[in-house]
């Protein structure tokens, strides 16, 4: 099989230190790709790049409004979020609203992202609990679904279970593609996964953005999540995150969301398109990069405002820069 071209570089001083490789693709909502970079056929695990669209379900079904979430609720059920105060808070909330205990959720448990957070928590001889896993707005929202249809509750993070199954069936419908077991992986919060190549997420993100070919239903439910994501951006991420830093510079016209392993996805709903890229070697760094790129290649006005591509040590001097390959350079022009 063929390697995936470099598409970023580190350097140190004169010299480039290190080298990603990776895949782009970015698709309109027909299939159509504008751009395509590397293996883009090839299946690829999204990660949490998919929640958004998992989040589908739990819109449509009625769920989010027969239990009174609000917009950071929604948001929070599409995040990776940073395991604040605020956002522990809000997806007890749901789980309050709901009548569902904290200790039912399958995410398991981990330390809050922000260190100042973690010291306060360790300080007081705390334990993180479910709700502080980044995965835990995802979670209530599937619990709540099931709690809402008169579904069991105790295996619905199982492939098998019809919540798991309503979103194999978004992301087909949305992908145009048909996701099997021979594709299915188990994520890192415990639900299923399914891989799917780069140039059809993109596809299933640019109709997630456009609405293009949905029905009314999925198309409002899929603005529902972007404008709850927009006035809400904090518990999508959180901080200085660069999912939340999008949403709040450019106003919904760069929907982002990150996935572990240098998986990101999302779109550009103004101009109708859609992306997703994974890093082979996982580099958060080079995932982030590239996405500032693309932002900038199709958000107007964005150029230069997302900073992503100094190399700084621990003192903040600038020793190197993350920077584009010619390819992907020339890709972006």
């Amino acid at each position: 099989m063929q390697n995936n071209p470099v598409l970023i570089e580190v350097t140190r001083g004169p010299l480039v230190e290190c080298r990603h490789r990776g895949v782009v693709a970015v698709s309109d909502a027909n299939g159509a790709l504008v751009l395509e970079l590397g293996q883009v056929h090839a299946p690829v695990y999204p990660r949490s790049a998919i929640k958004p669209l998992q989040a589908l379900p739990f819109i449509e079904s009625g769920t989010a409004d027969a239990y009174g979430f609000a917009d950071r609720h929604i948001a929070l059920a599409a995040a990776s979020h940073s395991g604040s105060k605020e956002h522990v808070a809000a997806a007890q909330e749901m789980l309050t609203a709901a009548g569902l205990e904290a200790s039912s959720l399958h995410c398991g448990a981990h330390l809050p992202r922000d260190e100042d957070e973690q010291r306060a928590l360790l300080r007081g001889d705390n334990k993180p609990t479910n709700l502080h896993h980044n995965c835990s707005g995802k979670h209530a929202a599937m619990m709540a679904t099931a709690k809402f249809l008169g579904e069991p509750l105790a295996t619905y993070e199982k492939t098998e279970h019809p919540v798991q199954q309503r979103i194999r069936a978004v992301l087909e419908e949305l992908s145009d593609s048909v996701v099997g077991a021979d594709v299915c992986g188990i994520d890192g919060c415990s639900v299923p996964n399914w891989a799917m190549p780069a140039a059809k997420l993109a596809q299933a993100y640019a109709r997630f953005a456009t609405g293009s070919g949905l029905s009314p239903v999925r198309k409002a439910a899929a603005e529902r999540i972007r404008a709850a994501a927009r006035a809400e951006p904090s518990y999508l991420a959180g901080g200085n995150r660069l999912d939340t830093r999008a949403l709040k510079l450019f106003d919904g016209a760069a929907f982002i969301k990150t996935g572990a392993e240098g998986a990101y996805a999302g779109a550009f709903p103004n101009a109708g398109l859609g992306f997703a890229l994974k890093v082979d070697d996982g580099g958060s760094r080079a995932a982030e990069a590239i996405v500032s790129m693309l932002i900038e290649a199709y958000v107007p006005g964005a150029r230069g405002t997302l900073g992503l591509k100094t190399l700084r040590n621990a003192q903040g001097v600038a020793v190197g820069v993350i920077r584009p390959t010619p390819l992907l350079s020339v890709a972006l022009m």
